[in-house]
């Protein structure tokens, strides 16, 4: 019963981790053979071992067996049943804590990657969709009240950059992951004279996790800034899906989507609902309360390794899933959705532009306030005809999308990848 309680589903979620823990304790051989802790001979038979397990995880042959504590156990288990003591020398100088901080590692590190290039597909559709439509109209709002003339390039363009704030978040989290604990044993270091340099070049960190006890306190930080990045990206998607929601109803009527990538209803048969941008935006918003779930399981905790730990597999891993799913059924939905290019056509729409006659008054001398006042009152009088001209022309704006530039920002972030 009590093993049942503290463990869970922890095996389960090892599964994600046995490629990497035998990454980890390939590098870890290597460098136990160049200090002496084990034979040319011993390290040959070892690798192959390894290479063999390897062989094993990536063609979904290898498990967890009953009885078995995780896969740190499992990976060494097999090693001594096919080597025999050999088996038993590739703990040393290691702590079940390190290796489980290496495994995280590697995983984080691998995981943040492709929700990086995921954010990018998605990135890439928003700006060829805005270029596609950046000459077509629509109302911009503020409060929800008809405010001035927007774009629909200028809608996906103000997604895609967002996009690119965002990756600035998921790098950060990356280069947090990308630093070598091994090592750290305990979070005391070693007696042995282990070569962590050698590790971090082995396993290709950037960097080395110096202080051991720094190492140690990375477990629960490297998660939250993950967790952190994840939902910067979930943010800005559900904020998106909220968008075409708001924008496919019949009251505004902004957007549509193939019928087949919507729903009906079981009494109105006049219903077309935008279900996969509504799970979209749930999935997004529960994914924004996963760094206060890590918060709240790691907030007073002291230094040192604690159990509590554990539980952080279980709240991280289904989230990194989880956020590289939506963004690839956003890429998919985006491809498919279909713009209105008649919009402003309706007369509700005539008062989007009076900011723009307003405007064309004081660059032909008239004062500001004098255009303003005029424009205001033919609008009382319900006397107001727009020109319905928009030349804007400054950075940033619906003449002047600076899409390469947008474009640019995002790929100094994923350079920081390479």
């Amino acid at each position: 019963m009590i093993e049942e309680y503290t463990v869970g589903d922890d095996r389960e979620l090892d599964m994600r981790l046995a490629r990497y823990d035998v990454e980890g304790s390939l590098a870890h051989i290597a460098m136990l053979e160049t200090i002496g802790l084990l034979t040319a001979e011993e390290l040959e038979k070892l690798t192959a071992g390894l290479k063999e397990i390897a062989a094993e995880i990536e063609a979904g042959r290898f498990e967890i067996e009953p009885g078995t504590e995780d896969v740190h156990s499992q990976v060494e288990l097999m090693l001594t049943r096919r080597l025999g003591d050999a088996g038993k020398k590739i703990h040393s100088g290691r702590s079940r804590n390190d290796q489980v901080l290496v495994d995280l590692k590697l995983f984080l590190r691998d995981e943040l990657r492709q929700v990086a290039d995921a954010v990018k597909r998605v990135f890439d559709r928003l700006q060829e969709q805005s270029e596609k439509y950046k000459e077509v109209l629509m109302p911009g709002y503020t409060h929800l009240q008809i405010a001035m003339p927007s774009s629909f390039g200028l809608w996906f363009g103000a997604y895609a950059e967002t996009l690119a704030d965002d990756m600035r978040l998921v790098a950060a989290a990356w280069h947090i992951a990308n630093q070598n604990p091994l090592g750290s044993a305990a979070g005391y270091g070693s007696s042995f004279p282990l070569d962590r340099t050698m590790t971090t070049r082995l396993m290709g960190f950037e960097e080395l996790h110096y202080n051991v006890v720094a190492a140690q306190m990375s477990r629960g930080k490297s998660e939250r800034a993950a967790a952190a990045a994840i939902a910067a990206v979930a943010a800005t998607i559900g904020r998106l899906a909220m968008d075409v929601c708001l924008f496919m109803s019949q009251n505004f009527g902004f957007v549509s989507l193939p019928d087949e990538l919507t729903t009906g209803s079981s009494i109105m048969p006049h219903k077309k609902n935008p279900d996969v941008f509504e799970i979209m935006r749930g999935r997004c918003n529960r994914l924004q309360s996963v760094p206060n779930e890590i918060a709240l399981l790691t907030t007073n905790l002291p230094v040192g390794y604690h159990r509590d730990l554990q539980l952080l597999k279980d709240i991280l891993f289904p989230a990194t899933t989880e956020i590289k799913r939506t963004l690839a059924m956003c890429d998919f939905m985006l491809a498919h959705i279909r713009v209105n290019e008649h919009i402003l056509d309706d007369k509700k729409y005539d008062y989007l532009f009076t900011v723009e006659d307003v405007n064309r008054m004081v660059l032909a001398g008239t004062p500001f306030r004098e255009a303003y006042k005029q424009v205001g009152m033919a609008v009382q009088r319900g006397e107001y005809t727009p020109t319905r001209e928009v030349r804007h022309t400054h950075e940033g704006s619906i003449g002047n999308l600076c899409t390469a530039q947008i474009r640019r920002k995002m790929e100094r972030v994923m350079q920081e990848f390479e």
